[in-house]
């Protein structure tokens, strides 16, 4: 079954059954309340969070599944912070009780929302949440090209100073000493994805970029990288340090990618030319199409002319027209920013950062779903 035609029978059961009962039950409802059920259809938060146990001494916990759909309700609506949330939910009925709540007085207080995110955050739900979306939809299904880039997220807390680099034994190894390699790609040759994983700086830093116009750019924070499949929809997300090149995560997330969808063609610009970039993309089945970086001025004037000489014979290599699709990955950057929350990063710390971000992308991926039926 072709994703057109599951997303269509997804369709026709929202217009023909859940909407006109909700709107019995709540009343007519918005735009932006549609997407939102779409979304709870669409992330299995009951399917992965798990229920509360009441029988436990002390007070009965909160429903921690209501809390779930509560933080993704905060990306549909791009509410700023969490208290803003609790406002809205005790004010909005027909939100409150898409939530799981009936009652004003039943929404917890902003300390048990804390303490929710926090677990959500130590124990990956959002990743987990937003692997499951992807093998429900994507999973069986040939994914023509993955995009991959990094965007900058500014984050609310210091700079983590960077430990001294290890000392290295100067001179030649001694006969039959093996070092190893000072480049992480090459290390990572040898590494398991978790490994891989684990290797990762993700401690908040400085981090700097040039911008289209080629001024160089600095934020304190941290770097999320996406592999976006075809339409917009991110196949996998990781985080780390702002100071990390590029180049350092294409591995560990091309495992991840090809993990979860089988794909054609990788998609990179040149912070990801490396040869064993493309060698990882080879081996997993992939064809890689890079972007060239010059990295010398003789070779950078060779590749202008190049590119001059197809111009004017009004001839575009195939790989080329190709690497044109990358711009979905940007995009993908763009909305999560503008969008669903990218930009007002609230918390501190590597995995409350992931988390909030996740939630977002959870959102974006079925926004981008529903956007490839019509």
């Amino acid at each position: 079954m072709s994703l057109r035609v599951s997303l269509s029978e997804y369709q026709a059961a929202f217009q023909g059954e859940l909407f006109p009962a909700l709107e019995e039950a709540l009343g007519p409802l918005p735009e932006r309340y549609g997407r939102f059920v779409q979304v709870l259809e669409f992330v299995l938060v009951d399917a992965v969070v798990l229920p509360s146990w009441p029988g436990g001494p002390g007070r009965p916990p909160e429903d921690r599944r209501a809390l779930a759909r509560a933080f993704l309700a905060k990306a549909v609506f791009d509410v700023p912070t969490t208290r803003a949330l609790i406002e809205r939910l005790q004010i909005d009925v027909p939100l409150r009780r898409l939530c799981g709540w009936t009652r004003a007085g039943a929404v917890p207080s902003e300390a048990t929302f804390s303490r929710a995110f926090a677990a959500f955050a130590a124990s990956g739900l959002p990743e987990r949440l937003h692997a499951a979306l992807v093998a429900k939809t994507l999973g069986r299904r040939l994914v023509g090209h993955i995009s991959r880039d990094a965007t900058a997220i500014p984050a609310r807390e210091r700079a983590t100073p960077k430990p001294p680099p290890p000392k290295r034994k100067r001179g030649r190894p001694r006969k039959g000493e093996e070092r190893p390699p000072r480049r992480r790609l090459e290390r990572q040759q040898a590494m398991t994805l978790a490994e891989m994983l684990a290797d990762l700086p993700r401690a908040c830093d400085v981090g700097t970029k040039r911008n289209a116009k080629g001024y160089k750019e600095s934020w304190t924070g941290y770097k999320l990288h996406i592999d976006a499949a075809d339409g917009g929809v991110p196949v996998s997300c990781l985080l780390t340090s702002a100071s990390l090149h590029d180049s350092q995560v294409a591995l560990p997330l091309a495992h991840l990618s090809a993990g979860r969808v089988t794909s054609l063609y990788d998609l990179m610009d040149s912070a990801y030319d490396a040869a064993e970039i493309r060698a990882c993309s080879r081996k997993l089945g992939h064809v890689p199409i890079i972007d060239p970086n010059p990295r010398t001025r003789a070779r950078k004037q060779a590749l202008e002319a190049e590119a001059r000489a197809r111009r004017a014979a009004g001839r575009l290599p195939a790989e080329r027209r190709r690497l044109r699709e990358r711009s979905t990955v940007e995009r993908v950057n763009g909305r999560l920013k503008d969008e669903f929350g990218g930009r007002r990063i609230q918390v501190r710390g590597h995995a409350k950062v992931m988390a909030h971000l996740m939630f977002g992308v959870c959102v974006l991926s079925v926004d981008q779903l529903i956007r490839l039926l019509h």
